[in-house]
């Protein structure tokens, strides 16, 4: 199992990453999936590794922590962004103002 599950399960705080639902045929020929109309489903964790997309299968009981903490994860970046752009621009700022 990936680190990623693991520590949403003991309660992490964040992980990096997006909750996906995957729908794919199985290749039986007999099965329900073979017309396309109904497609086998399962949840999972997307997420990059080695600049490599990587996928994990979510049971049931951490599929919601997982969104959260994904979703935590996101705004903590969103806000570390903006922080680090302001902080640029009064560098920036303060250098144009040299004499």
């Amino acid at each position: 199992m990936s680190c990623a599950v693991e520590r949403c399960r003991a309660g992490a705080k964040d992980a990096a990453g997006t909750v996906v639902t995957h729908r794919r045929r199985c290749g039986k020929p007999n099965c329900r999936c073979a017309d396309g109309e109904v497609l086998h489903e399962r949840v999972v964790l997307s997420y990059s590794e080695a600049s490599r997309t990587r996928f994990v299968t979510l049971p049931k009981e951490v599929v919601e922590p997982v969104r959260l903490a994904t979703a935590r994860y996101r705004r903590a970046r969103t806000r570390l962004e903006t922080e680090g752009n302001s902080g640029l621009k009064a560098l920036m700022s303060s250098l144009r103002s040299r004499p």
